[in-house]
């Protein structure tokens, strides 16, 4: 890997602590991994993160006993409504530079998954956060492709076939999803 997964954890970290958040794209496989990554962010993972007491008392029900703080991740493959007017009425291509246009802020933080680092949608998004000043992450196979030419950091796996790429990325984003937790709740 050309960076390594405590940079991208201290990135992200980063991020959260100054109320950015963290915008995530990718296709097939890569699109399942976004929601994965999203689920693991957005409630406890592996600590609890049981609401302050102040926030349970202002919101006044009981079930606010059982909400958990969470991190604001959002999973740009999951509005099928959204994605398929983009389809519609500008491109397929765009599906993710558009959204990350609509959402992204500076200092937010996109993260691209390609096992071959060369999906042109999650290139076209990439392009995208660059030039509103995101900061970017590519997640791909062996070499990074040409997400790994674009994204400030590359967490590329030493493989290229596509099965064993997503198997071990599952392991690297459940790690950096347990680094942010513990950094921001441990």
């Amino acid at each position: 890997m050309r960076n390594s997964v405590e940079e991208a954890a201290q990135l992200l970290t980063s991020c959260f602590r100054a109320g950015g958040k963290l915008l995530l794209c990718g296709n097939g496989g890569s699109a399942a991994d976004c929601a994965h990554i999203a689920g693991e962010l957005c409630k406890g993972f592996l600590l609890s993160r049981r609401l302050p007491q102040t926030l349970q008392d202002a919101i006044g029900e009981p079930f606010a006993q059982h909400l958990q703080q969470g991190l604001p991740a959002i999973d740009l493959t999951a509005n099928t409504a959204v994605m398929t007017a983009i389809i519609n009425d500008i491109d397929g291509q765009d599906i993710f530079a558009q959204q990350v246009l609509a959402y992204g802020r500076p200092g937010d933080v996109l993260l691209g998954l390609s096992t071959s680092g060369n999906a042109e949608n999650v290139r076209r998004a990439m392009l995208v956060a660059n030039a509103l000043k995101l900061r970017t992450i590519a997640m791909t196979g062996r070499g990074g492709g040409k997400l790994g030419e674009l994204a400030e950091l590359l967490l590329d796996v030493d493989d290229k076939q596509t099965h064993l790429v997503q198997e071990t990325q599952l392991g690297l984003y459940h790690q950096l999803c347990a680094m942010v937790e513990e950094a921001m709740f441990g």
